[in-house]
């Protein structure tokens, strides 16, 4: 019984854990790798058709977005998560999907002109729709028996619509291990979403340690102080641009601004517009008004129950078309404009701060974490200009952490997460989905609450039966920063990710007639003397 780890060792994002048991191996979540730490998104560590399961947290692309490419590279097992997180999971894939084509044939055409080779992209809408075909779902609580000595269990962890910590019995050679995978613990006290659930006991955690280094400013009303920010910017003539996830922090802001907007809290115009600039979110706010028992917090379905839209308020529009995107910077009227994507590598929030950064008047709201070299945090920490669609954009527009809003657990509350393991009290606790200087201390602070605890490295292998590292990793080259916050090339770790999928390889060739082995060997000598020749 082991637990390998392919994804946001001692890094944000790409979250990737595989447990190996009977013989089967479960993928916890395959998501997308992004900012400054980022690994080939190309390659996995491992092939795709030996993996027999996907366990999905929740439906954020960090978590999820690499499963329609483990789909086109062979995977042919079952995806089990819960039935809202599947509902988001169908549009927000699509969406990623559309991406992956549309940079492809971006990078195509500008490669056309310099001679480059042709770029595919990770994966298609095709690929992204297939994604149906093995999915199934449960709701929280329910037990699932998924595949021989392994039951698993999904409860809520606060984070997102449908998010959940995910609880797995394993069975081995008469040996049974509880595991809890913490996906991304929720803030507490936030609107819609319910707090986290506290979980009592298990034999290994793994969690998360995105905030594990800080806590969050204490905001006493999100809605004043947004409401301050609204009104002084509309004041002074300028826009207000909120890159936003989609899904999740966008429906957050719409009820805010609905408290705002019922209080006439903005005096310099009580009934200013607010454009919804995503056609994705708009698709995740229909299913934040369906069927949502079991997964809202009471306030928020009463709401619902008696009628009361709890996103509706005047002056609010969704945008569909590009045309429709553009237009908004055409338009002088001060208004409110929140547009994916959250850290500003990708999207339409890209098109709205080349027309808005220079501009005074204007302030961009940032209501989210911000990930090594991204764009967002570039902004953050003070950049005088960025390159924005091949030209220099000033920066001096006002810019705010609204820090209020982060929907992860910080720092005292992970802690207290933690602190509730107590029977049975984990052998081992395993820190990821933090950055490279937070992971670390933040597993510090775990044992200095008597817990033993280490931070993974990428490709990390733990032998839970034994209780003990058999292959310690890596850390992956970390990726020099540009002014403006974008990534260098990943070619190098793309590399890495080959030979790491060699080593799985050679790993499963033991036991093969001696001729094979020694063809095998022969093939991969003479490639590696013609490379260093």
């Amino acid at each position: 019984m082991k637990l390998s780890f392919f994804g946001a060792d001692q890094c944000v994002t790409g979250s990737c854990h595989c447990l190996e048991v009977n013989g089967k191996r479960i993928l916890v979540d395959c998501g997308l790798q992004q900012g400054r730490d980022e690994v080939s998104n190309e390659e996995f560590p491992f092939a795709a058709n030996t993996i027999d399961a996907v366990l999905v947290t929740h439906a954020h692309i960090d978590h999820s977005g690499r499963i329609p490419m483990l789909i086109k590279q062979g995977f042919q097992g079952r995806i089990l998560t819960t039935r809202l997180t599947a509902d988001l999971l169908e549009i927000m894939l699509l969406d990623s999907a559309h991406i992956q084509e549309s940079d492809a044939e971006w990078k195509n055409r500008k490669g056309e002109r310099s001679g480059a080779p042709h770029v595919d992209p990770l994966y298609t809408i095709e690929d992204a729709q297939r994604v149906n075909e093995f999915m199934t779902t449960c709701e929280y609580g329910e037990t699932v028996d998924l595949c021989e000595g392994v039951k698993v269990e999904f409860v809520d962890a606060g984070h997102l619509l449908g998010s959940a910590s995910i609880i797995v019995d394993a069975t081995e050679g008469g040996v049974t291990k509880r595991l809890v995978f913490s996906g991304d613990i929720g803030n507490v006290n936030q609107p819609i979403i319910r707090d986290p659930t506290l979980l009592t006991g298990a034999d290994y955690v793994v969690m998360e340690s995105t905030y594990g280094d800080r806590n969050h400013t204490e905001v006493w009303s999100y809605t004043d102080d947004l409401a301050k920010i609204i009104d002084e910017t509309i004041a002074r003539g300028g826009n207000v641009i909120i890159p936003s996830f989609a899904v999740g922090r966008t429906q957050e802001l719409l009820y805010f601004i609905r408290e705002i907007k019922d209080a006439r809290m903005v005096k310099s115009n009580p009934d200013f517009p607010v454009y919804i600039d995503s056609p994705l979110a708009k698709k995740a706010t229909t299913i934040f008004t369906g069927d949502l028992h079991g997964y809202l917090d009471e306030e928020v379905l009463e709401l619902v129950q008696d009628g009361t839209h709890m996103f509706n308020f005047t002056n609010l529009r969704m945008t569909e078309t590009s045309e429709e995107s553009k237009a908004l910077n055409m338009d002088p009227t001060p208004k409110v404009i929140i547009s994916a994507s959250g850290m500003c590598d990708a999207g339409r929030i890209r098109h709205h701060l080349k027309h808005n950064l220079w501009r005074e008047e204007c302030t961009v709201v940032f209501v989210g974490f911000q990930g090594e070299g991204t764009l967002g945090r570039s902004l953050l920490e003070g950049t005088k200009s960025v390159r924005l669609f091949g030209e220099e954009i000033a920066v001096h527009a006002q810019i705010v952490n609204f820090q209020g809003l982060s929907s992860h657990a910080d720092r005292d509350h992970l802690l207290s997460w933690i602190q509730s393991f107590r029977s049975p009290k984990p052998q081992h606790v395993f820190v990821v989905h933090g950055d490279r200087e937070v992971a670390p201390y933040f597993a510090k602070s775990v044992e200095a609450l008597g817990f033993t605890t280490h931070a993974p490295q990428y490709t990390e292998v733990y032998d839970l039966i034994a209780d003990a590292v058999v292959d310690r990793g890596y850390l992956p080259e970390r990726k020099a920063k540009t002014a403006a916050g974008t990534r260098a090339s990943a070619a190098y770790e793309r590399l890495v990710a080959v030979g790491n999928l060699l080593m799985e390889s050679i790993k499963r060739s033991k036991g093969r007639d001696n001729k094979s082995l020694a063809r095998f060997a022969d093939q991969l000598r003479q490639l590696l003397e013609k490379w260093e020749a």
